[in-house]
């Protein structure tokens, strides 16, 4: 499949900025471990900002800022800002532990989506997994408050789940529908070599107990009015353009992460013919919807 057809079919490029984050996720897929022990974890803001032109340019029509935990990064504003000048819709995942109400009016208008990623109502259910900071879990009236200061200044809001050992016997439904998000992503914790093999034993769920979590919260969550877009392992591979804090994409098909040369040194063309994707799994999970 040629550069073309793959960015027209999968026009959403995920960029992990930032390697660092303030929380510990048992589960997490993207710690970049295995980033070379003398990167520094992140581009420099200059080369970054070309990144983010480079993507632009070759015709990717929207770039989730994403970690690590992405707002650790300074200068995240300015990328958002240099994207959404491009005519590129933006995007970012966080865990909400640094969103203020004058980080988004700094902004001013250049966000589009904001993803918060919320595995739990429950504030044990958070310990055990470890979406917490130094100062503990965040609270669901934290993540209400956040949810509201977002959607006042006009940003969709979206809420990212993981599905793991810790929480799949509980019910969120009446958390989802008090927020109230536009689209509630439900993943299944994936295992990826390199990434989670430490602790990720102690979180993975069957197809069935990732299956039964959706027939306990699905439906209630959909008579809401809410979208509801589950992610089984899957359908998490290979469904994703990615790009690491080395400013690489990198693709998980192998059950571990494969990574291109550096797109500033051999383009975007060059590094995307590096990677595999699976563009019919993009469909099937929803990844192509209107802002």
């Amino acid at each position: 499949m040629n550069q073309e057809t793959i960015v027209k079919e999968i026009p959403t490029v995920n960029y992990h900025l930032w390697k660092s984050c303030n929380m510990s996720c048992g589960f997490c897929f993207a710690t970049f471990d295995d980033l070379p022990p003398q990167f520094v974890t992140y581009l420099k803001k200059d080369d970054a900002i070309l990144l983010v032109d480079s993507l632009c340019q070759h015709g990717f029509s929207k770039i989730n800022f994403a970690g690590g935990e992405p707002t650790l990064c300074r200068w995240l504003p300015d990328l958002i800002r240099r994207t959404k000048l491009r005519g590129v819709t933006t995007s970012i995942v966080t865990n909400g532990s640094r969103i203020t109400e004058k980080w988004l009016d700094d902004l001013d208008g250049t966000l589009d989506i904001l993803a918060l990623s919320i595995d739990s109502a429950n504030l044990e259910t958070s310990r055990l997994i470890g979406r917490k900071t130094q100062d503990g879990p965040m609270s669901a009236d934290d993540y209400r408050r956040i949810a509201d200061a977002v959607k006042q200044r006009g940003i969709r809001l979206k809420v990212n789940t993981v599905v793991s050992r810790a929480n799949c016997a509980e019910d969120i439904t009446a958390f989802i529908k008090a927020i109230h998000p536009e689209r509630w992503k439900v993943f299944q914790a994936l295992p990826v070599r390199g990434q989670n093999d430490q602790r990720i034993a102690d979180f993975i769920v069957s197809d069935d107990e990732f299956s039964r979590y959706l027939e306990r919260n699905k439906p209630t969550v959909l008579q809401a009015g809410i979208k509801v877009v589950p992610e089984s392992n899957e359908l998490m591979t290979g469904s994703y353009i990615m790009v690491d804090p080395m400013g690489r994409f990198f693709d998980n098909t192998k059950g571990e992460h494969t990574y291109s040369s550096p797109i500033l040194d051999v383009g975007v063309a060059g590094a995307l013919r590096e990677v595999e994707s699976y563009p019919e799994r993009f469909d099937r999970r929803g990844g192509l919807y209107s802002i």
